[in-house]
């Protein structure tokens, strides 16, 4: 696993393809940097364990990318099974964050996967981003 958070994307496509799950062979290079991520590392919340704040956080928006727009480490896909992997994605960020024993960032995560998808059901999507980055700056610890 990277330990640089700047790496983060590359670091969870790795990881998808090492898991030998339905997924792995849809997996591809990102073609982007990771920005949320390095957002919630950054701060002193994270300090312990940068990588793996960013990873968590780059995991969680990847199935937020798979239910609602277009993911950045999946194509060829079928609808169904990008709704199955957004939802592991989800928990597989859940589940590393909660092993860093951070519950309060396990909830800020699960309120913003529960906002993005009423945010989705209202029509506001347009106002997902700030909330995206809201929560980033909220788990780092910096306003």
């Amino acid at each position: 696993m990277a330990s640089d958070p700047a790496n983060t994307l590359r670091a969870l496509a790795q990881l998808l393809r090492e898991e030998d799950t339905p997924i792995s062979p849809h997996v591809v290079d990102p073609t982007e940097e990771s920005v949320l991520g390095p957002l919630a590392a950054a701060g002193p919340r994270a300090a312990a364990a940068p990588a793996e704040y960013s990873l968590v956080v780059e995991s969680v928006r990847e199935g937020y990318l798979l239910h609602y727009g277009e993911p950045r480490l999946l194509a060829g896909h079928d609808p169904d099974l990008a709704l199955l992997a957004g939802d592991y994605l989800y928990a597989l960020g859940i589940e590393r964050l909660a092993g860093l024993g951070d519950t309060h960032a396990v909830a800020l995560l699960a309120d913003l996967i529960s906002d993005c998808a009423q945010l989705q059901t209202e029509g506001r999507s347009d106002e997902a981003p700030s909330l995206w980055e809201s929560t980033a700056r909220a788990i780092a610890g910096i306003s």
